[in-house]
């Protein structure tokens, strides 16, 4: 029997964009797609709704308070997914590529799947090198500290949705991604990724687009990292 996913998607000011991203998810592999409005003031809502996605609303902004969001709604309904994927809605992602990300869960071989810009095809300027040079420290203090062999901290990723419950998410913020690659090898969770494409994203990024963003999201993943030893 076809395993059910479903996939959240956190939203602020993508009007332009967000309706690809649903568009381009194959609809023969998910049962629903959720995107989470963080409090944009633009028709993001209006376009993911046209595109077909369920839409909740989290005014706090922030990247994990909107996953925190869209994790919450998920458990409150009668039937529970097998995997929950992330992907972001600036259509930096292949959302079509949601396949071959949970292919390793399906296979019994993983209970989370990363999906690695590093070690797939990286479009020219679709990371700044701070980004760069942030993942490559990051993913290297995994492996020091954890012993985690990660190449990324991307954010289209997949999970077993038993193994995201038990891993008890927190960060309301920049630190959402690197804190669930922490807690999964502390927990022992089988993790690997797979090789992503990458693309410029549509519009301006919030984190990577602003000196204070990037400094801020450097700041929370690093010590994040170090919080959880």
């Amino acid at each position: 029997m076809q395993k059910t996913s479903k996939v959240i998607i956190p939203a602020f000011n993508e009007q332009n964009s967000v309706g690809k991203v649903i568009r381009d998810i194959p609809s023969e592999w998910v049962t629903e797609v959720v995107v989470v409005n963080n409090n944009s003031n633009d028709d993001t809502v209006c376009v993911a709704r046209e595109a077909g996605a369920t839409v909740l609303e989290e005014p706090e902004q922030g990247y994990g308070n909107a996953c925190l969001k869209g994790i919450d709604y998920i458990s409150r309904q009668d039937e529970k997914p097998d995997i929950v994927v992330f992907m972001d809605a600036d259509y930096s992602d292949y959302p079509e590529e949601l396949p071959q990300v949970i292919q390793p869960i399906l296979e019994d071989k993983a209970d989370m799947v990363i999906g690695s810009r590093a070690l797939g095809q990286r479009e020219r300027g679709s990371m700044t090198p701070q980004q760069v040079f942030g993942n490559w420290l990051a993913t290297r203090l995994l492996r020091w500290l954890y012993g985690a062999h990660f190449t990324d901290l991307g954010p289209f990723r997949a999970i077993r949705y038993d193994s995201l419950m038990a891993l008890d998410m927190q960060d309301r913020t920049y630190g959402w991604t690197v804190e669930m690659q922490v807690k999964a090898a502390q927990q022992k969770l089988r993790f690997t990724e797979v090789p992503v494409r990458y693309r410029q994203r549509i519009g301006v990024s919030k984190v990577s687009g602003t000196i204070k963003g990037t400094i801020m999201a450097g700041y929370k993943i690093i010590w994040t990292i170090i919080k959880y030893l």
